[in-house]
């Protein structure tokens, strides 16, 4: 086998795996809203009830994806579990930046009701920006001013021009 057949093969088994993951994220995604629409009300005058047709719809979008889980499972040789897991893991280092942006704004959005908006935006930008730009003394300069602006310089145009006050936190 030549190492062309090789990677197709193993690109293969990952579009697989990929696809089994979506088809489990689908039976959960069924299962969840089967589950919600038992909590639509009845009303005496129909049979079956308001809830009837979408539990009927989600126990088929749920009977389909178990029948393709069953069919993906068939088709991915053992091996290729461990591999996909090494290139999974490979493909977010490669993207760690993504993965630290969105962990910051995951962190900035529970700073918000504590910090209140200024200070928390304060953070995040400039946090951000030490993350991502190059860090010399100019630019650290430059990223102190644009997080001071888009932060406190923002919150001050809410409040004073569209009398829009932003979150406060607790400090």
């Amino acid at each position: 086998m030549s190492d062309a057949d090789y990677d197709k093969q193993q690109a293969g088994e990952a579009g697989e795996i990929a696809r089994l993951l979506s088809y489990v994220l689908i039976l959960l995604a069924s299962a969840g809203l089967f589950v919600s629409a038992t909590a639509i009300p009845t009303s005496r005058f129909e049979q079956l009830g308001a809830g009837a047709f979408p539990k009927i719809v989600f126990a088929g979008i749920a009977l389909v994806a178990v029948i393709a889980i069953v069919e993906a499972l068939r088709k991915i040789p053992a091996g290729a579990y461990g591999r996909f897991a090494r290139q999974t893991q490979a493909w977010a280092g490669r993207r760690y930046l993504v993965f630290a942006t969105l962990g910051a704004l995951a962190v900035y959005l529970v700073l918000i009701p504590v910090l209140g908006f200024s200070l928390a935006s304060f953070l995040f930008i400039l946090g951000l920006e030490l993350v991502l730009m190059p860090r010399r003394a100019a630019t650290l300069l430059i990223a102190v001013i644009v997080a001071a602006v888009f932060s406190f310089g923002l919150n001050w145009l809410f409040a004073e021009v569209f009398t829009v006050f932003l979150p406060r936190g607790v400090f």
